[in-house]
C-alpha cells in the first residue's frame, strides 16, 4: 500500500511538472522588434508561428537565418509568421549579426531573457512552432540542416 501510494505521488509530480513545462512554451510575449514596434503573440491567433531563439554568438543561428528567409517567402501567403527572438543584451551586436544575416521576418528583443526563460530555452537556438489555436505543435533544439525538411513538413501540416 505504501509503495502505490509513493508511486501515486511520483506519477502526479510528473504529469504536473510536464503540463507546467508545456503551458510555458506558447505563453504570450510581447516584445519590442527591430523595427521599434511591437510583436504580442496573442495577436497572432489565426496564424502559425515559428519562435525562434537565438543569439549572435550561435553558429548554427548563422545557418538557421537563411532557411527562415527560405519558409517565410515560401509560407507566408499561407499564414506563416516568424519570429526569431535575439537574446543578445548588446543590440548593437544584434544590429551587427542582421547586417551579416539579414532577415525577411520579425526579429525582436528578449535582452533581460525573461521570455526565454517562461519557454524554458537552454540552447540556441531553440524554436517552437505553434498552431492557429496557439497550441504548442513542435520544439526544436539546434539547427541541423538534415533536419530542415521535417521542420518544413511540420510546418506545412500546420498551415493545413
Amino acid at each position: 500500500m505504501k509503495n502505490t501510494y509513493i508511486a501515486l505521488i511520483i506519477l502526479f509530480a510528473l504529469l504536473t511538472s510536464s503540463q507546467s513545462l508545456y503551458a510555458a512554451a506558447g505563453s504570450d510575449f510581447s516584445l519590442k522588434t527591430t523595427s521599434g514596434k511591437t510583436v504580442k503573440l496573442s495577436k497572432l491567433k489565426g496564424k502559425v508561428v515559428y519562435v525562434d531563439f537565438w543569439a549572435s554568438w550561435c553558429a548554427p543561428c548563422r545557418k538557421s537565418f537563411p532557411w527562415m528567409n527560405n519558409m517565410h517567402a515560401r509560407y507566408k501567403a499561407k499564414g506563416l509568421k516568424i519570429i526569431a527572438i535575439s537574446l543578445d543584451s548588446d543590440r548593437k551586436v544584434t544590429k551587427k549579426f542582421l547586417r551579416d544575416n539579414p532577415a525577411l521576418f520579425t526579429v525582436a528583443y528578449d535582452s533581460d531573457g525573461k521570455v526565454a526563460d517562461k519557454y524554458g530555452v537552454q540552447v540556441m537556438p531553440t524554436s517552437y512552432l505553434i498552431g492557429r489555436n496557439g497550441e504548442l505543435l513542435a520544439t526544436h533544439k539546434g539547427f541541423r540542416k538534415k533536419h530542415a525538411d521535417a521542420i518544413e513538413a511540420e510546418i506545412k501540416k500546420a498551415l493545413k
